[in-house]
């Protein structure tokens, strides 16, 4: 179905709000994907805060202008299906990667992140990233880890001198 100008224009309109706002994108060819296999990773990208568009590739060019994903513009071709990551960096390539997995017919074309064209290679570096409770939990314990050793050095030395047994005596013959 063929789009009038104020319709090309509102989705233009959209698709640069997203790319304005996103931390990734990555663009899949998705001919010969099935409408249950579309519509599943539809709902899997509404849950994960991915932002999951097919449109032509004129319109996408001209949404990302003025954007850090202005570089690839150059790249699009093709049938192509754009997930842009709205919440975190490699919600897009896990997406992406986990129902190519299911259908080799979806193949990551396109993958930015930060300004920077990356191959399409690079969609499983993408997915490997953590998601952002994974990445407080390894700050918290990077954190903690000093307090831990600090209070194991202490209980050693306390041990070593025998302050541990004394102290533990003193209030049992009180």
């Amino acid at each position: 179905m063929a789009l009038n100008l104020s319709q090309k224009q509102e989705v233009v309109a959209e698709l640069a709000e997203v790319a304005a706002k996103a931390h990734s994108l990555v663009a899949a060819e998705y001919a010969g994907t099935t409408v249950e296999q579309m519509t599943a990773m539809r709902k899997k990208a509404r849950e994960t805060g991915v932002f999951l568009k097919v449109v032509k590739n004129t319109l996408a060019s001209r949404a990302v202008a003025g954007t850090e994903f202005e570089v690839v513009k150059d790249a699009l071709t093709g049938p192509l299906l754009y997930a842009f990551s709205t919440e975190e960096p490699g919600a897009a390539g896990r997406l992406i990667k986990e129902f190519a997995k299911s259908n080799e017919k979806l193949k990551a074309k396109v993958v930015s992140v930060e300004g920077k064209l990356l191959p399409a290679a690079h969609v499983d570096v993408l997915a490997s990233l953590p998601t952002r409770d994974e990445a407080l939990a390894m700050l918290a314990r990077v954190l903690a880890e000093p307090a831990a050793m600090f209070a194991r050095a202490v209980k050693a030395v306390a041990d070593k001198q025998g302050g541990g047994e004394a102290a533990a005596e003193a209030p049992a013959a009180a």
